[in-house]
């Protein structure tokens, strides 16, 4: 169980909830936050004075003034005009993210909202209530407007969520669950929605991915170190030392851990100078992936335990710009550039393996040349991948697109730019299941040797079996893809990025 206290959110937890295995409570101490924030609240509107979003309207309308008998009705049309969106609806995942880190964000006391609209919200996620919320629409400032909206369109018992795989209305499946709707009160409507929830579930679930595919992406850079026989003196600590950036050390002997063992490194050490820079070079461009992972996780860390909406209860009512996506959006923008490249690097060693001249091996891996093509056109698929992640990497914050008539005239395009990373993370998940194919294709007819790289040959060989002959090779990608989203290479072949070099001499 998670006990919500605004404050100690972690990455972990949301991850864990997001996956549907966590039931999620408010801690005493935060609905006593919750409840002086909302006696303020109450206190402004009973004096008359004018508050953003509750006693005026919204964006450019900020100007128009809500009599008390109308703060209820400007809640709930808030919520149905913002409720916009376009495309297919948001994952399960996504969903269930979204609703714990709103509620986390809400459980910080300085939103003005009552406890009850919070724990509604997490009756919703308790009962695994999946409100439809299409994917795009987002423009990642006043917050993820759209997507939340949506969000808060099923609290009020409107809109349609995904039930058993079916697009059903909110109100029959809160019926059967036993749950009633939400009427808003005061600024609840803008707190809902006002805040960067879709960009930060998009970017937790995105680091999370990277942080498994990095460590897949080494054990699939030793692999191919051994079948390409090469030379483990690019791994020597000293290097590391000289030029002291730790997350290239890191993975500098996470992957000298892999080859450790191997018959085919030893004597690629003993014979050879050194190696092409996609072997050479591994520890220093995993190893900055590394460095840019470790800079977005410190920004998630913030965001997740951060009141985003606007305007805040400090105790004085104060509008200002939590709400704003930008540390989301460059963040998720720099993690995209990074995932590209480790996908990149990732396509040059596939692409060599395969390529006789370079590899020394047989071409394509094919048992028989000529009359098999081998293992040919996985790298294409490879290629494919690594183009697309580079269109994909363009930075969405290097946009802005002005809105609500120029009230709202800077925009990150977070919402684009944490979705994007998904993507891009998806698409490098391929790319490193084809090299790990490949490799394992070519230990298959060279031979394996080592302790961790014959545990990944044992795996990869539970997973799609012999691959001899040409075949059908694309259930092979999506069943080492899936190996990749199990994790279970790593129960068996640990890759530690929490170490240095000089912490471990």
């Amino acid at each position: 169980m998670i006990i919500l206290t605004g404050n100690d959110l972690t990455l972990d937890q949301v991850i864990r909830t997001s996956e549907g295995r966590e039931r999620v409570v408010i801690s005493k101490g935060a609905i006593d936050r919750v409840k002086s924030s909302r006696t303020e609240v109450e206190n402004f509107v009973n004096s008359g004075r004018s508050i953003y979003g509750v006693t005026t309207g919204f964006g450019d309308l900020i100007s128009e003034k809500i009599s008390v008998d109308q703060l209820k009705e400007l809640q709930r049309n808030l919520i149905r005009s913002h409720a916009s969106g376009y495309g297919k609806p948001l994952d399960t995942r996504t969903v269930r993210a979204m609703m714990l880190v709103r509620a986390n964000s809400l459980s910080k006391g300085v939103s003005g909202v009552r406890p009850e609209l919070i724990q509604s919200l997490l009756d919703m996620l308790n009962k695994n209530i999946i409100p439809y919320i299409p994917e795009k629409g987002s423009v990642g400032s006043s917050g993820d407007l759209s997507p939340l909206a949506h969000l808060a369109l099923t609290l009020i018992g409107e809109g349609r969520v995904i039930d058993n795989g079916k697009v059903v209305d909110s109100q029959s499946v809160f019926d059967q669950k036993g749950l009633q709707p939400v009427t808003l009160e005061a600024k609840e409507g803008i707190s809902l929605i006002n805040g960067t929830s879709y960009m930060l579930a998009n970017l937790s679930l995105g680091y999370a991915d990277s942080e498994n595919l990095l460590k897949h992406a080494i054990i699939a850079a030793g692999m191919s170190m051994h079948l390409l026989s090469a030379t483990e003196k690019a791994l020597n600590c000293g290097l590391f030392y000289a030029r002291p950036h730790t997350e290239h050390g890191t993975v500098a002997m996470a992957l000298k851990s892999v080859v450790q063992g191997s018959e085919r490194v030893r004597k690629g050490t003993e014979t050879k100078m050194q190696d092409a820079y996609s072997l050479r070079c591994v520890p220093t461009v995993l190893g900055s992936v590394l460095q840019t992972m470790n800079y977005v996780k410190a920004i998630v860390n913030t965001e997740l335990n951060s009141a985003t909406d606007n305007p805040l209860v400090l105790p004085e009512v104060v509008s200002g710009c939590n709400f704003h996506g930008e540390p989301l959006a460059l963040a998720a923008d720099y993690l995209s550039i990074a995932l590209t490249d480790l996908g990149n690097i990732s396509e040059r060693r596939t692409f060599r393996i395969l390529d006789k001249s370079l590899s020394g091996l047989g071409p394509f891996l094919a048992d028989k040349p000529g009359v098999e093509s081998g293992l040919m056109i996985p790298q294409y698929v490879a290629a494919a991948l690594c183009n697309e992640n580079k269109v994909l990497a363009y930075p969405s914050s290097a946009d802005n697109i002005p809105t609500s008539a120029n009230q709202e005239d800077h925009n990150s395009m977070g919402g684009t730019a944490t979705r994007k990373l998904r993507e891009i993370a998806y698409n490098v998940k391929g790319i490193v299941a084809i090299e790990m194919l490949v490799s394992y294709k070519g230990m298959e007819m060279y031979g394996v040797s080592g302790k961790h790289l014959n545990t990944a040959y044992s795996i990869l060989n539970e997973t799609i079996g012999e691959f001899r002959g040409d075949k059908e090779s694309t259930t092979a990608i999506e069943k080492i893809s899936k190996l990749i989203d199990s994790r279970k290479m790593l129960d068996e072949i640990p890759v530690r990025l929490d170490r240095s070099v000089a912490s471990s001499s």
